[in-house]
Order: C-alpha cells, then structure tokens, then sequence
C-alpha cells in the first residue's frame, strides 16, 4: 500500500469534526427541550423556565445564549418597564425542530425496549445496583 493510500484510510477521528460543537449544543437535553417548547411558539424566559422541570435559572440563561449564539433562536427585547424578553426560533432553528420531534418519538417509542435491555444487560454484568429506569418525562409525555 502507498504512502497516500495509507493516509486516506485513517480514521475521521483525527481531524476535527466541525458538526461536532453544533452536535454538541443541538444534543444536549436542555437544548431539546428548549427548542422543543419554542416550536410551540414564541415564549418568555420565565415561562421556559417553568415549563422544564429540573432547570436552574443558570443553565436555562446558558442554552438560552449558546442556542442564540448558534442561530438557532432569536432574543428580543422590548424596551418596557419591567423589561420585556421574547425567545423564538429562527428558521434555521425551525428546520432542527422536526428532526428534534422525530428524535423524542423515537425515544418515546423505544423506553421500554431500552429499559429492557438495560436489565438483561445489568444481569449479565452481574451488576449490584440497578441503574434508575428511564424516567416519564412530564414534557414529552404523551407524545409518539
């Protein structure tokens, strides 16, 4: 074998995957979940906040700027007393959302088969403590 066709079968691994910070801010759970809501419509940060159980203000105002950041939702401002925030996804942030939705019907569909095969994989690892099963979440639940 060459020299360069040596070189054109190493693994992608050794260059940098430039999908992979997106991948990294789309994939997160607040992320999805965030995007998830604002298919639903235009909202404002405390109703987001309500809406996600378990989301600390913090994290929420992260994802909030990382997906802003990103192009994938937009933040407006309005100049009232109090100040009023609008969160909304921007079009590219729309054409994410039915891949999203396509992702939590999967996982909807699928907890059971998953939840199975964590048992019978954590019985053949002889495994004391049981991992937690998948929890319902209250956000999704009902969907698929």
């Amino acid at each position: 074998m060459t020299r360069s066709a040596a070189s054109t079968m190493r693994p992608q691994t050794e260059t940098p995957c430039r999908a992979r910070d997106v991948l990294d801010r789309v994939g997160d759970k607040w992320s999805v979940y965030v995007i998830s809501l604002l298919g639903e419509g235009t909202r404002r940060f405390m109703s987001l906040l309500r809406s996600i159980e378990g989301i600390s203000q913090r994290m929420l105002t992260v994802t909030l700027r990382g997906l802003e950041r990103d192009g994938i939702l937009t933040r407006t401002v309005f100049p009232v007393v109090p100040p009023r925030v609008d969160y909304a996804l921007t079009p590219m942030g729309r054409t994410l959302l039915a891949t999203i939705t396509q992702l939590i019907v999967w996982a909807d569909k699928h907890t059971d088969n998953i939840e199975a095969a964590r048992v019978r994989y954590d019985a053949r690892q002889g495994a004391r403590v049981r991992a937690r099963p998948i929890a319902a979440s209250p956000r999704f639940a009902g969907r698929g």
